[in-house]
């Protein structure tokens, strides 16, 4: 009597016999890291892009790379600049005739970069255009170009942006911005200072859900229009921020909420704990559309104009204070003095819609410390 064992045996050289010999199976490619830099065997970052794998990391020695321009492809992909951040600057290059960096691959980490210049025949050019599905980008400023990072419209894609700069990208004809993400899952911003847009909005996102937390975002002096702009509504936070619009500004409004149509399934929007400073002579702090459900909480108010332009939306303790309540408002320090009326005035926010972060200058972030009750504005008293 033959046993299991021997059976399973006499079958396995059945099979073996019949079909011919197994075909080896191909090893599971570990992921490589590749060293980018003059000197090196990859000179530029194009030359990477040609060779890199799924889940690989591409390393770029600081330094400017001239009219360098790539696409990546690769799915799970980390590119990061060493011993300070690596320059792509255009200088009248593009992939695709579209940016600097065309990101196609699912899941990009974007560390330590900085990409300026990106300008294009169709007026759209950005330092990212990013059509796959996820991007992360940290400590990485993107100037001068027609739109710093420009996003497609992916359901699935989620984009984390932090401690990062954008600043004096648009290209003056109000349908380019310092960031324009498209129909996304989510944005997610922190730590993050935005600057000087021309004529564009500082912020526009057309995510689904949208977290906008501890940041800086400021016209300075130029012609910058919205400072953030939610055009078709989504679940909002709008929270912990420094927001400043510059007295030449061509939009009297701070923050837009669905005014090109609420399109989105979720109508709600919590603005909590900013600190809004208006330059302009006159304006509106929150703009929102008609049938939206937002809620307007510990916001400090410094310079004219209206809270909101809607009425009977639910608003809290917010507080119109001088330039005295601050460390140096002239300067753009807002955070708070000893004395300030700021200080203990806040009211209850449900902890899911809380400003948990602060932003520190410039592009760090730190924990928004809980001392007794709340202060009101971007910054907690210590």
């Amino acid at each position: 009597m033959r046993t299991a064992r021997s059976c399973a045996v006499v079958l396995c050289a059945t099979l073996l016999t019949v079909g011919g010999p197994a075909a080896p199976v191909a090893a599971e490619r570990s992921p490589r890291t590749w060293h980018v830099g003059p000197g090196r065997t990859l000179a530029a970052p194009s030359a990477a892009a040609a060779v890199a794998g799924d889940g690989d990391t591409v390393l770029i020695d600081a330094g400017t790379y001239v009219g360098d321009v790539a696409t990546w492809t690769q799915d799970g992909l980390t590119l990061r600049g060493v011993n300070g951040r690596a320059h792509l600057a255009a200088d009248g290059r593009s992939a695709q005739g579209k940016a600097i960096w065309v990101i196609a691959g699912d899941g990009t980490t974007v560390d330590r970069i900085e990409l300026s210049g990106a300008a294009v025949p169709d007026r759209n050019g950005a330092g990212i255009r990013q059509e796959g599905a996820g991007l992360t980008v940290t400590r990485s400023w993107f100037h001068h170009n027609e739109n710093g990072i420009l996003t497609g419209a992916n359901p699935v894609s989620d984009i984390v942006i932090r401690r990062s700069r954008f600043f004096q990208n648009g290209g003056g004809d109000g349908y380019t911005h310092n960031l324009y993400v498209g129909a996304v899952r989510s944005l997610t911003v922190t730590g993050t200072w935005f600057r000087g847009a021309d004529v564009g909005h500082e912020v526009k996102s057309r995510a689904a859900t949208n977290t906008i937390v501890g940041n800086r975002i400021t016209d300075a002096g130029t012609t910058a229009s919205y400072s953030i702009d939610l055009p078709e509504g989504g679940r909002s936070l709008v929270a912990g921020n420094v927001v400043i619009q510059g007295p030449a500004s061509e939009n009297p409004t701070l923050v837009s909420y669905g005014a090109e149509g609420l399109t989105r399934a979720s109508r709600r929007l919590w603005v909590v704990n900013n600190t809004f400073v208006n330059r302009r002579t006159s304006g509106t702090y929150v703009a929102l559309a008609e049938g939206t459900r937002a809620h307007l909480r510990n916001n400090l108010l410094v310079g004219p104009g209206d809270l909101t332009d809607l009425a009977g939306v639910p608003a809290k303790a917010n507080r119109r204070v001088g330039p005295a309540a601050f460390v140096d408002a002239a300067g753009d320090d807002f955070r708070l003095v000893a004395g300030s009326p700021a200080i203990d005035r806040g009211a209850r926010v449900p902890p899911r819609w809380r400003a948990t972060w602060e932003y520190v200058h410039p592009t760090r972030q730190v924990r928004r410390p809980a001392v007794g009750r709340v202060d009101l504005g971007a910054y907690e008293w210590r």
